[in-house]
């Protein structure tokens, strides 16, 4: 089998990931972190290109990695119309559609470009997207939001949901299209997606913030406020917008989209306690430390799910009526002879 070489590029809201893979095996991995003030420059999504194609250029470079080694640069898929899972390859139509976008603005949007801008210097190489945004498995229900004029769409993480569901599935020896999973992203945008049998056919739309608050977006807001705010004549459409998605949850409360600079807030004393909590109770949720009911699993993806959080929450333990009744043991416990007491021959 001929060594394949392949970067791998995963811009997000508040991070850029590179790897360079030698066939499976990872060789190079690196996560660049932006802050609200790395990003305040720039006006638009798509005005970040060069910053973060440049970003890239210089860690590899740093790390001797050998570009004109690469066979394939790999992009996250960005706001396209939607389209099957799958590995596409990049061609001039989704370029032209990353970058006049009519479903709007996203950092997953820069993945592609930015492996098509670089495969342009590399003979050997061809550019890729994988499981891009806008991947659309949803069963007809799920499109029903509560008003016809608003119909609900499948905009969500796909490239990590799927990536994590399908690594759970080889953990347990089973195909990813026979289990039923929740996968929770917990990253600048929160999604939670019901995959079923290999389809993900429910999952909150989180680009524009439906869904829990999360580090940069207000999530799924009282509706009749929002609207009263939209017509109050204080704020424009764009401003509005921002409050949204860039400049809502813990950036509009506490000023950063950085989690772990709420934890040393926390520490110092200095973050709004209730804040905090609400969000912790998120990270757990999604983390897994909840109960998962029914479902094979609980599986969640991307570095909030490495925050601190709370003790692990149990609901099922928690309400008395769901807890499993179990008769007293051998009262002699380990040294004895372990049957249920009314079988006890101890005593």
């Amino acid at each position: 089998m001929k060594d394949i070489r392949v970067l791998a590029i995963n811009p997000g809201s508040t991070s850029t990931k590179i790897a360079v893979y030698q066939n499976t095996e990872p060789v190079f991995l690196k996560n660049i972190k932006h802050t609200t003030e790395d990003l305040a420059p720039f006006a638009n999504i798509a005005d970040q290109f060069h910053f973060r194609k440049e970003i890239i250029l210089q860690q590899l470079k740093e790390a001797d990695v050998q570009i004109n080694d690469l066979q394939a640069v790999v992009g996250r898929g960005g706001l396209l119309k939607p389209i099957p899972s799958g590995i596409y390859e990049v061609n001039e139509q989704m370029i032209d559609d990353l970058k006049h976008s009519p479903m709007g603005e996203h950092a997953s949007n820069l993945g592609g470009l930015i492996a098509h801008d670089l495969v342009q210097n590399l003979p050997n190489a061809k550019a890729y997207i994988v499981d891009p945004i806008v991947v659309d498995e949803f069963d007809d229900i799920a499109r029903i939001s509560g008003h016809p004029l608003l119909k609900r769409i499948s905009i969500f993480h796909a490239l990590n949901q799927k990536a994590v569901a399908r690594e759970y599935a080889r953990s347990v020896r089973k195909k990813y299209e026979d289990l039923n999973l929740i996968v929770v992203h917990l990253g600048g945008g929160i999604t939670v997606g019901a995959h079923y049998r290999g389809r993900v056919i429910d999952v909150n739309q989180g680009l524009d913030g439906e869904g829990p608050f999360t580090p940069e977006r207000s999530g799924t807001l009282p509706t009749m406020d929002l609207v009263r705010l939209c017509f109050s004549g204080k704020y424009a459409q764009k401003e509005v917008a921002k409050m949204v998605k860039g400049e809502g949850g813990l950036v509009a409360y506490l000023g950063t989209n950085n989690a772990y600079d709420v934890e040393k807030m926390v520490d110092a004393g200095d973050a709004g306690e209730q804040v905090v909590a609400e969000f912790r109770q998120i990270i757990a949720v999604g983390s897994g430390q909840a109960d998962a009911g029914d479902d094979d699993a609980r599986e969640s993806t991307h570095g909030l799910a490495r925050v601190a959080a709370p003790p692990p929450i149990n609901r099922r333990a928690e309400d008395p009526r769901r807890r499993r009744r179990t008769p007293p043991s051998c009262p002699r416990g380990s040294g004895g002879c372990g049957a249920p007491r009314p079988a006890c021959r101890c005593t």
